[in-house]
């Protein structure tokens, strides 16, 4: 870092300028040059920007956990729902308003923040039903063949084949819900009965329909079929308001080590489904929802050229149905350049140079910042105490902010975890774990392919005093019903109609 001696107050001041805004913001913290927060050098984050992305990003112990929840909770203040992987279970302090202690005094006293404590309404989800929140999941046919086969680890040529395989599946309108059901289909276009099947899809051998089988195997035997099935996820669950705030969802994985692809290939389809489902809109003053995608390296490592296609196609999109998103990784070099280049803000915190690859990382991630002649960005980034970070956003009018050394502000929610019988209280209460908390498993591939479908049974006799009037009571109710939703939703396939699919091969309803 370096300034003209006595001069840091000016080049401050010349700094804060570039993040004047007229509209409401999210306060960062404030510019820092020699050493010296400037209290009156704001660092903003204007909401009606957030539809142009961005980038959380530092090492390990720099502070992103808590950059996340100081930009989340004045999202939610704001009206504006938001989506956070709690990777770690750290962010679920954000539904507990936090205690002053003598840092946050201390801090708060530096950068002319007004501290006072605050909560968010929180709503807590897991993704598969081996968590604490109330379980989402996706059925296999809306997941769709190209996400899956990243889940899979197939390579292309498996991955065109599994395309084939739900191709079949959509025009006899066979439902694939679980794995099982898909499990299904393959064992029956590799066995003697799906012979001409087979045939008649093309350029599909057994030998590959094999691998894909041997793949699916292994991702049960990890316990992946717990993500797969019905009551299916509504993505406008995810957009809710309370109060006048915004509502914030954190999504919790058990156990992610042992399942990072499908994690984060689970995020994708959560993005696709909203770009999907979402009308699309004109110049917002704020966001729609804000979805920050973490331990984002996951989704790019070993992805196909085809699927980081649809990546930056998709964030490129889905700005314009109102929705900001956000990766958060280590490494700026974790984001392919091309999805990079879409980021308009970038929260960098401190990276460590310790060997010759964090070098070359250190020198890439300088090149993606404008020119600045306050700091050496080399050093800065390799100097930024915890808590601080070196920030650049698109202003109002759609340019790039100047650099900014920023030490940014504390959060006002609780910072850490909340106790895992507060977690269950708040799950329990909510209607989301009535809506999805029981597993369905009606008709689909399995049964029929199988030929196991048990008889109906028959309908009970009504009570002899049963009042006519009664009758659209029980309609609306069986409406109502989880299970009949999801029936619904998978309209087209029960009518046997061939399922039209998304830019990620996702189902369209």
């Amino acid at each position: 870092m370096r300034s003209v001696a006595g001069q840091g107050s000016e080049a401050a001041a010349e700094i804060a300028r570039g993040y004047l805004s007229d509209g409401a913001a999210v306060e960062l913290g404030a510019v820092v040059v020699d050493g010296t927060a400037e209290s009156t050098a704001a660092v903003r984050l204007p909401l009606a920007t957030l539809n142009r992305h961005g980038l959380v990003a530092g090492a390990t112990g720099t502070g992103k956990t808590k950059t996340l929840q100081l930009i989340s909770e004045q999202l939610s203040a704001a009206g504006v729902p938001v989506v956070l992987a709690d990777v770690k279970g750290d962010l679920s302090g954000l539904s507990v308003a936090g205690e002053p202690t003598d840092r946050i005094t201390k801090r708060a006293a530096e950068l002319g923040d007004d501290w006072a404590p605050a909560a968010s309404p929180v709503q807590f989800l897991s993704l598969g039903t081996g968590g604490k929140g109330a379980p989402i999941r996706a059925t296999i046919t809306s997941f769709g063949p190209v996400l899956l086969a990243k889940v899979l680890g197939l390579n292309e040529t498996q991955e065109s084949t599994l395309g084939l395989i739900f191709h079949w599946a959509d025009q006899r309108g066979l439902a694939l819900l679980d794995t099982k059901d898909l499990r299904s289909v393959i064992t029956h276009l590799t066995g003697d009965e799906g012979k001409e099947d087979l045939k008649g899809i093309g350029g599909v051998s057994a030998a590959t329909a094999g691998v894909i089988l041997r793949a699916l195997s292994n991702l049960e035997a990890q316990g992946g079929e717990d993500f797969f099935g019905e009551p299916e996820l509504d993505v406008h669950d995810l957009m809710r308001q309370q109060d006048g705030k915004g509502v914030v969802t954190l999504l919790e994985l058990d156990n992610l080590q042992s399942k990072p692809a499908l994690f984060s290939t689970f995020l994708m389809w959560l993005l696709a489904e909203l770009f999907e489902e979402l009308p699309e809109e004109g110049d917002l003053d704020k966001p729609k929802l804000v979805f920050f995608f973490d331990e984002a390296h996951l989704l790019f490592s070993d992805a196909s050229k085809a699927f980081l296609e649809r990546i930056e196609q998709t964030v490129k999109l889905i700005r314009s149905k109102g929705v900001g998103v956000f990766f958060c990784t280590q490494l700026p070099t974790d984001i392919p350049n091309r999805v990079l280049s879409q980021l308009g803000a970038r929260v960098q915190h401190a990276l460590r140079a310790f060997t010759p690859d964090d070098q070359k990382a250190l020198v890439k991630t300088v090149k993606t910042y404008p020119k600045t002649p306050h700091y050496d960005l080399e050093s800065a980034l390799t100097s930024l105490g915890i808590g601080e970070a070196v920030v650049t956003v698109l202003s109002e009018r759609g340019a790039p902010t100047p650099v900014a050394w920023t030490r940014l502000r504390a959060p006002r929610s609780k910072m850490g975890s909340v106790g895992a019988d507060a977690i269950e209280a708040a799950v329990t209460a909510s209607d989301l774990h009535g809506k999805y908390a029981e597993t369905i498993d009606r008709e689909s591939a399995y049964e029929k392919l199988t030929a196991k479908v048990a008889p109906a049974e028959p309908a009970p006799e009504a009570p002899a005093a049963k009042p006519e009037k009664d009758e659209p009571g029980l309609i609306a109710q069986a409406i109502g019903n989880p299970a009949v939703k999801s029936f619904m939703r998978s309209a087209a396939s029960s009518l046997g109609r061939e399922i039209t699919r998304g830019l990620f091969g996702n189902r369209r309803r």
